[in-house]
């Protein structure tokens, strides 16, 4: 079993609205746990959030953490 401090983290912050873009879109970002501009979430930096991240890419801006 990994150890939580081992884990790493990014810090997604959306930039752009999800107005007009289609709704797995929207879904995603809902999914990220963002739904307000200029809102941050640090998330665990897995595949599954990865291909989240991916598919919004041009909504977010992110962060890789230390």
């Amino acid at each position: 079993m990994i150890s939580n401090a081992s884990q790493k983290r990014v810090r997604v912050t959306q930039i752009r609205s999800p107005i007009g873009r289609k709704a797995d879109q929207r879904a995603t970002l809902i999914g990220l746990g963002l739904n307000k501009l200029n809102r941050t979430r640090e998330l665990e930096d897995t595949p599954s959030v990865r291909g989240m991240i991916d598919k919004v890419r041009h909504l977010i801006q992110v962060e890789d953490l230390p």
